[in-house]
């Protein structure tokens, strides 16, 4: 038997391998493998079984790594069709579905010393008084890890040794799971009664579950689960299916009920369920939210939980308690849409439109469209879920490759907060200089703080000032690594850039040479100042900021999202890890600082982020009894994203927003690759990206309605001291695009220091 074999290093091919007789039973689909490779011994994944090779002299696996298939087949199929479409060697896609704490050769789980009461035989030994007491504490107990058995018992391990010794205990080396969330208090909760629109929703969706199970069952295939043609790589949405659902409600109208009763259908049905949330902000409330109602009952299920904020040994574990069957529900950012859930029955992507789902190094995937196609491989439902629908999903329902699930109406008939635009233009000319805080702003949180009611004011700008400016000769403090000024920290009394990281003293005095001003000034403003001036004028008031200047511990998101739920803190401020998905009943005003801040960018979906940054901030208010309200600042109040977020009028920008797509053939009409170029030599990146430009032309010859746009300096020209040049392309044929790329990438020669990425379907253009 042969193996086909992928390395863990980039060679973008695989190789063959034999397998030895004392190994055959242990080496399938999926086996981590240590081969031999040249003079070296490197690490590989089995990804095939043949039965012969074109090549001869075949050398041996030497030994399996770690447990047996880790990897399940279905899940690397899916690294191959990501390597496929978006352009990236198939090694790199394969270390992104196997998280690094798994890959170690070496078990990572965590062992540790447990004791045990023991009966010993005859009469039992005469004990000190310390002795007693460490035996009354282990019988209460009936087994602790030894080290909390000698905290408790306030002692030492010397004392339960000598315990050991006379046969009253044992003391064992046992693994000990790591769970970031074992010390939490989940109190059980039971089905809510849903109301007429969330029931259709879930009809809907269940109604497709029970028949994707049904074709599992029957060995029928997904919609995607053989390509068209040998070697054809499927758009993520290039057919339809009645098993991809657009679910669009509102903010508050119980999208959550209905993916936790749609959760308990799979598990039902034995099937396991996979859970995509945006931020990690949003994890610890979401993970409560999901084992206080699968915590006990018939449907009782571990819920593992995968992100970036765990350890290595805690993902280590997570990971396992998934692949061994024992958590049948995973909850997580992007990299959980790999988490190995089998048999698979629902996915859903929360806030499906938030661009944190696309990962911004290679592999450049979307977790979104990962999800609809591993659930058409699979035969899983997936739902999209969201306020604010992404312009390509919500096109995708109207041509029929989504079905849409609409809940326009908050639950019990709650109103949606009352809008209100203030035009900052009218309050800097009243107060003659730029406030922070409108009047009418200002008055509302007194009302608030008077009815002890809470507040959530949003700025997506951290640091205290955006600049640092002399007025006299126009001195800018910029960073010597990026084409960015640095901002003003004053905690940490800093200039820091937010590219790159470098950080600089503050100058007491203009730096330049020749003008040496001593009344230097700070200009623009970010959260840390909006903290600063809310102390300032309601001293009395409990404030916290959220943003990822303090957030930066794994328990800090959960501490602080924790004391606001339980009313410790009366405003809260923070960027845009608080814009969405939080749920508190006694927020009743949201205030935007700066609304129009992101309108402005160089980037063809500037309108469209405003609009849905503003409507989920928005939705934040009034979601218990008392009616919400918003006051939303801008120095652009009558643009179309400020106004249709003003009236909650999705329909409205979607239809003028699609036309101005439409014209400029963009995507959804489209889709794009970004070609980055980069190198610390201008001259030589500017260069070579014409010598691209020519190749690429030669490449895509034949393809049909493809623009090329570019070569272009990046909007960002310059990030961590390298010069980038981009090129645009736009094609509604991106499978064989990706092709036509793959098969240049392979052959194209770049100078030394010029390095070049591929990103397929891009969210961010800088």
């Amino acid at each position: 038997m042969i193996a086909r074999v992928t390395l863990e290093i980039a060679l973008r091919k695989e190789f063959d391998y034999l397998i030895p007789p004392e190994l055959v039973d242990q080496v399938t689909i999926g086996t981590r493998v240590k081969i031999p490779f040249g003079p070296r011994q490197v690490t590989g994944c089995v990804t095939a079984l043949v039965e012969h090779s074109p090549h001869t002299n075949l050398r041996a696996i030497v030994r399996v790594v770690g447990e047996p298939s880790l990897v399940t087949p279905r899940v690397l199929e899916l690294a191959r069709w990501i390597a496929d479409y978006y352009c990236c060697a198939p090694e790199v896609a394969l270390r992104s579905v196997l998280p690094e704490a798994v890959r170690k050769e070496k078990s990572g789980w965590r062992e540790r010393l447990f004791v045990r009461s023991a009966t010993p035989p005859g009469e039992r030994p005469k004990l000190t008084a310390r002795q007693e007491e460490v035996l009354a504490v282990l019988q209460a107990r009936g087994e602790m890890p030894l080290q909390e058995l000698v905290a408790a018992a306030e002692t030492t391990a010397e004392t339960v040794r000598r315990l050991e010794d006379k046969g009253l205990v044992t003391v064992a080396a046992e693994v000990s799971e790591r769970d970031p969330y074992a010390n939490e208090q989940i109190l059980p909760t039971a089905p809510l009664v849903l109301d007429a629109e969330q029931t259709r929703a879930l009809g809907a969706i269940t109604a497709a579950m029970d028949k994707a199970a049904m074709n599992a069952n029957t060995g029928t295939p997904g919609v995607l689960a053989a390509p068209t043609a040998p070697g054809a790589t499927a758009s993520p949405t290039e057919s339809s299916s009645a098993a991809a659902f657009l679910l669009h409600g509102v903010t508050g109208s119980g999208k959550t009920e209905v993916y936790l009763q749609a959760i308990a259908h799979a598990l039902e049905r034995g099937r396991g369920a996979i859970v995509l949330v945006p931020e990690i902000a949003l994890t610890p409330q979401t993970v409560e939210r999901f084992k206080a109602r699968f915590s006990s009952g018939p449907l009782r299920t571990l819920v593992a939980v995968l992100h970036s904020h765990l350890s290595a040994g805690e993902r280590h574990d997570e990971w396992h308690k998934i692949r061994q069957g024992r958590a049948r529900i995973v909850i997580g950012a992007r990299s959980a849409i790999f988490a190995p859930v089998e048999p698979l029955g629902l996915i859903i992507v929360d806030e499906e439109h938030e661009h944190s789902y696309k990962q911004e190094e290679a592999p450049r995937y979307h977790a979104r469209d990962v999800a609809v196609v591993r659930g058409r491989r699979e035969n899983s439902v997936v739902v999209l879920g969201s306020a604010t629908p992404s312009l390509e999903s919500y096109y995708n329902t109207k041509n029929g490759k989504y079905t849409l699930l609409e809940m326009p109406t908050r639950v019990d008939s709650k109103k949606m907060p009352v809008v209100r635009v203030v035009d900052m233009r009218q309050a800097a000319r009243l107060e003659k200089g730029v406030p922070i805080f409108s009047p009418q702003l200002k008055e509302a949180i007194t009302q608030r703080l008077e009815r002890a009611e809470q507040t959530m004011l949003f700025l997506n700008r951290r640091g205290y000032s955006s600049s640092l400016q002399c007025p006299k000769c126009g001195y800018v403090a910029q960073c010597p690594n990026c084409s960015v000024s640095l901002t003003f920290h004053r905690r940490d009394d800093k200039l820091a850039c937010h590219v790159c990281g470098h950080t600089a003293k503050v100058p007491s005095v203009c730096p330049e040479a020749k003008c040496r001003n001593p009344a230097i000034r700070y200009a623009g403003m970010g959260t840390e100042r909006v903290e600063e001036t809310l102390t300032k004028l309601f001293p009395k008031a409990r404030i916290q900021r959220m943003d990822s200047d303090l957030m930066k511990r794994k328990d800090d998101y959960r501490r602080a999202l924790g004391d606001f739920k339980i009313g410790k803190i009366d405003i809260l401020v923070g960027t845009q890890m608080i814009a969405k998905g939080l749920h508190f009943e006694n927020v009743t005003l949201v205030g935007v600082i700066y609304a129009d801040l992101s309108l402005h960018m160089p980037d063809f979906r500037a309108g469209e982020r405003t609009f849905q940054l503003l409507t989920q901030v928005a939705g934040r208010a009034g979601r218990g009894d008392i009616e919400g309200e918003v006051f939303v600042q801008a120095f652009t109040p009558f643009h179309p994203a400020i106004q249709f977020a003003r009236r909650h009028d999705f329909a409205g920008f979607y239809d003028q927003e699609l036309e101005f797509r439409a014209q400029l053939k963009y995507p959804p009409f489209t889709r794009v690759a970004l070609l980055t170029l980069k190198s610390r030599n201008e001259e030589k990146v500017q260069f070579t990206a014409d010598f691209l430009k020519t190749e690429v032309e030669k490449a895509a010859v034949g393809l049909k309605d493809l623009i090329i746009a570019g070569p272009a300096p990046a909007p960002l020209l310059r990030a961590e001291t390298f010069y980038r040049y981009q090129i645009m392309l736009r094609t509604p044929q991106m499978p064989q695009l990706s092709r036509r790329l793959a098969t240049l990438l392979a052959t194209l020669k770049l100078p030394d220091d010029v390095t070049l990425a591929v990103d397929v379907d891009p969210v961010n253009l800088a």
